[in-house]
């Protein structure tokens, strides 16, 4: 049974995903009336209006941010390390990280993402605007579909940031990177106020949604424990919900809405969970409460490895200002109406990177997947020819707990990146053989919408 305190949350003063960006990232906090069927109403004490200071990995220990489950993770037993400018837990006392990565696999596991930056972007030229900064197909996507993307350099269509993009009504949602929190945001001012100069009848207005709670659901489980905490209405809504989609849905025994995605990081099938900030951490008490033999805590550690297992790019590692979509293997998110039409910052070179060679198209590397014989082989590690030639780098790697074998990611030389390649890997000062594999490395387990084959 779910905790007292769990289901005791406060109904929102506005809409969910409506808290307003202002000058310095100032944020006014208003009063909340506690309203469940778990307790009596109560009030929260109005807090004195505060100045929001963006985070960084590089900050210091004293700056070093909280995100609203600090407290319940160290009830847990969390270990902390900096990350992308908070405390973050990178494992618990009650698992290593490689149970911790088997447990996501086999049952489910709840992360905390609330480091990451969740924004809002609305008005009549929102669409335009980031069919601008970014190669995605905006102009088509669905309402309550998401798509992952990246934010581009004008001139050189080097990757910013990589995001998630959610349509939904009368705005867009779009999470970006905690460790790149300053820098997208300057980004974002400047490509703004160059838009407001060329398109003054085409507003955007934008919002930081600070201290909104998201966190993830990861695991086989994930859609039997989640459907046990909501409402019957919004469990049926659960059913039909596929990867890629999001609904907005009512926790059981309260008044918070939250906004579910079908997502996540780890290949597995899951959630990602935006929760207005006074709900965070009943909420999430609420989701361990409910499913004490099959939900657990995880942290950046099993993160990480079952992210690589999952072919997933880590920002800073496997993708850069330097790299475009084209050399890190991401073409696909380039929409059909993009490539025929460009209109997006770095269009030039990365259409021309799309054409065929004979047509003077192609890149000079590519992000690939290798396993590795002996030692891993880590980030730095540089990739060799027969000769001892450096043809490639590696961005990622780790042993992988599923497939006990060792895996890692980066760039290679074109042409050298077809999957049965065999190169090596400069491990501590000796080579190990290592073969070119495709990612995912584990077989993706996402919940699609099945497809009906054309007689």
């Amino acid at each position: 049974m779910a905790s007292r305190r769990a289901v005791a949350v406060l109904r929102p003063a506005s809409n969910a995903y409506g808290l307003r960006r202002e000058c310095a990232q100032r944020v006014q906090f208003s009063t909340r009336t506690l309203t469940s069927r778990a307790s009596q109403p109560r009030k929260l004490a109005q807090q004195p209006q505060q100045f929001v200071r963006l985070a960084s990995s590089a900050a210091s220990k004293e700056e070093l941010g909280k995100t609203g489950l600090y407290e319940l993770h160290s009830k847990y037993g969390a270990k902390f390390v900096p990350f992308g400018g908070y405390y973050m837990p990178v494992q618990y006392s009650d698992q290593s990280i490689i149970e911790s990565h088997t447990w996501t696999r086999e049952k489910a596991s709840l992360f905390d993402v609330g480091h990451m930056v969740q924004h809002n972007f609305s008005g009549p030229g929102a669409e335009a605007f980031l069919e601008r900064i970014t190669p995605a197909g905006i102009a088509a996507l669905p309402e309550r579909q998401s798509t992952l993307s990246t934010l581009l350099h004008p001139e050189t269509g080097g990757i910013v940031d990589d995001t998630v993009i959610t349509r939904l009504p009368g705005k867009f949602y779009v999470v970006t990177n905690a460790g790149c929190r300053e820098k997208d945001t300057a980004y974002l001012t400047e490509q703004l106020e160059s838009w407001k100069s060329e398109q003054p009848d085409q507003p955007v207005e934008w919002k930081i949604l600070d201290g909104q709670g998201l966190i993830a659901l990861q695991g086989p489980l994930s859609a039997d424990i989640l459907a046990r905490v909501l409402e019957n209405k919004s469990v049926d809504d659960l059913k039909t919900l596929y990867f890629g989609q999001c609904v907005a849905v009512t926790i059981k025994g309260t008044d918070a809405e939250v906004l579910v995605s079908r997502a996540g990081y780890t290949g597995e099938d899951g959630f990602e969970i935006s929760i207005p900030s006074y709900a965070t951490e009943a909420i999430t008490q609420f989701l361990l409460d409910s499913a004490k033999d099959e939900l657990r805590f995880a942290g950046l550690g099993a993160r990480d490895t079952l992210r690589l297992e999952a072919g997933m790019c880590l920002y800073g590692h496997d993708l850069d200002d330097t790299t475009t979509p084209v050399e890190a293997a991401l073409s696909w998110i380039i929409g059909k109406d993009r490539r025929a039409k460009g209109g997006f910052h770095g269009d030039s070179v990365i259409l021309q990177q799309l054409k065929k060679k004979s047509e003077g198209g192609g890149v000079s590397r590519r992000r690939i997947g290798l396993v590795v014989e002996g030692a891993p082989a880590r980030e730095g590690a540089e990739i060799v020819n027969e000769a001892g030639e450096k043809i490639g780098n590696i961005t990622s790697g780790c042993p992988s707990p599923t497939l006990k074998k060792n895996i890692s990611m980066g760039y290679i030389k074109d042409g050298m990146h077809k999957a049965g390649t065999e190169v090596d890997v400069v491990v501590r000062g000796k080579k190990r053989k290592a073969v070119v594999t495709k990612m995912p490395f584990v077989a993706a387990k996402y919940f699609k919408q099945a497809t009906t084959a054309k007689a």
